[in-house]
C-alpha cells in the first residue's frame, strides 16, 4: 500500500478498529473522514451468505432510492419514431433505433442506462456481446424492456438502480453522495438493504447477511453492525 497521506492518517485515526458501527453513525463519520476534493460517490458493500453459482441463490432486484443517486445518469431509449417525443420529455438523453444500434456496434457505450421496447429486442440482442458484459444490456426484469417506456425514464432519473450480487456473493452499489446530509445517506442505504432483505433466497443457508461496509471513494470502510439495519 501507498503511503497515507496526512489527511488519510487523521481520517483513519478515527475509525475505531473491530467496531461495528450502526447505520447513522456511520453515514455523520463518513463525512468527518472523506477528504475529497470532488463530491465522492457513498459506496455500499454487503456480502452475502448465498452461493451465486446456484440460479435459486442469485440475488438481482431494483430499488429506487428516496433521494437519488446524486449521478447524472445518461440514458438511451431505443424505440420506434413514434415513441421518440414521448421518451424526449420524459428526459431521455439520447433517443432512436437504426442509427444507435449501429453506432454500439461500432463500439459506442457512452450511457449509463440503456431501455427499449420489446418490439425493437430483435434488433438489440444482436448487441449482447457489447452490452452484457458493460451491465448496460437491457432486461425484462429490471424495467428497462418496457411498453411504458415514458415512465421507466423517469424513473431511472429518478434514482432507480438495479443490482446483482457478484460471483463472491456481494452486492456493491452507490447510495449517495457525500454531499448528502447523514440522514439523507441513512434513507437511501435503508431502502436499499430494506430490498436485500426482501430479496433473500429460501436456498440460502445460515447467517443471510455477513457484512456490510459504507465508505467513499477515498474513505476507509466503515463496517455496519447488521443488527442496526435488519429491517421490515
Amino acid at each position: 500500500m501507498s503511503k497515507l497521506t496526512k489527511n488519510q492518517k487523521i481520517a483513519y485515526a478515527k475509525v475505531e478498529a473491530g467496531k461495528a458501527y450502526k447505520l447513522s453513525e456511520a453515514a455523520a463519520l463518513l463525512k468527518d473522514v472523506t477528504f475529497t476534493k470532488f463530491d465522492a460517490s457513498v459506496d455500499i458493500d454487503v456480502h452475502l451468505g448465498v452461493d451465486p453459482r446456484k440460479a435459486n441463490q442469485m440475488v438481482r432486484g431494483v430499488v429506487t432510492l428516496p433521494h437519488g443517486t446524486g449521478k447524472t445518469v445518461r440514458v438511451l431509449v431505443l424505440c420506434t419514431p413514434d415513441k421518440e417525443e414521448e421518451v424526449k420529455a420524459a428526459g431521455a438523453d439520447y433517443v432512436g433505433l437504426d442509427e444507435y444500434v449501429e453506432k454500439i456496434k461500432s463500439g459506442w457505450t457512452d450511457v449509463d442506462v440503456i431501455i427499449c421496447s420489446p418490439n425493437v429486442m430483435g434488433k438489440v440482442g444482436a448487441l449482447g456481446r457489447i452490452l452484457g458484459p458493460r451491465g448496460l444490456m437491457p432486461n425484462p426484469k429490471t424495467g428497462t424492456v418496457t411498453m411504458e417506456l415514458a415512465k421507466a425514464v423517469k424513473e431511472v432519473k429518478a434514482g432507480k438502480i438495479d443490482f446483482k450480487v457478484d460471483k463472491f456473493g456481494i452486492v456493491h452499489t452507490s447510495v449517495g453522495k457525500i454531499s448528502f446530509s447523514p440522514e439523507q445517506i441513512v434513507e437511501n442505504a435503508q431502502e436499499f438493504l430494506n430490498m436485500i432483505y426482501k430479496l433473500k433466497p429460501a436456498a440460502a443457508k445460515g447467517s443471510y447477511v455477513k457484512s456490510i461496509y459504507l465508505s467513499t471513494t477515498m474513505s476507509p470502510g466503515l463496517q455496519i453492525d447488521p443488527k442496526s439495519v435488519e429491517t421490515k
